[in-house]
């Protein structure tokens, strides 16, 4: 036993591995049988497929939680200008429509938040408007008085 062990270095490793079901030269010595080889290769190759597929998957779907993160955040503050453009217009109604949980806040007022602003602005041009036609009458009636003097 002993020269059996002299002639063939591997015969305890070949021994113990054997006893444990896993084969010498699968897991220790390479393999010079190219039918294997080339088995091994393919049988990595669709691993690596695999793994990519999972990788861009995962990649996709981080993509996709950002932009609704980031959809989210801008409806929360869109709607949170709005509320704040309200109350400054007119505090009293602000208040009475403004609802006591935020996040269904966000998400109510955030289907609204265009005709808000429309309101706003027709709001402003309408304060607009009216400012310079009081300027506008009190310039000629200036201009009248003015003219009467003479």
């Amino acid at each position: 036993m002993s020269d059996n062990q002299a002639q063939d270095p591997l015969n305890f490793m070949r021994n113990m591995w054997g006893r444990m079901g896993f084969t010498l030269p699968g897991m220790v010595a390479p393999t010079f049988d190219l039918e294997e080889l080339d088995k091994r290769i393919k049988d990595m190759k669709a691993v690596e497929g695999w793994l990519r597929m999972n990788l861009s998957m995962l990649q996709m779907t981080i993509q996709g939680l950002e932009m609704q993160r980031t959809t989210v955040s801008t409806v929360q503050t869109m709607s949170k200008m709005a509320v704040d453009a309200a109350k400054s217009i007119n505090p009293a109604a602000a208040e009475e429509a403004a609802p006591a949980d935020p996040a269904q806040s966000a998400f109510s007022e955030a289907a609204m938040w265009p005709w808000q602003m429309m309101q706003q602005m027709r709001e402003q041009m309408q304060q607009t408007a009216d400012a310079a036609a009081q300027a506008s009458a009190e310039s000629k009636a200036e201009e009248l008085s003015g003219s009467r003097k003479k």
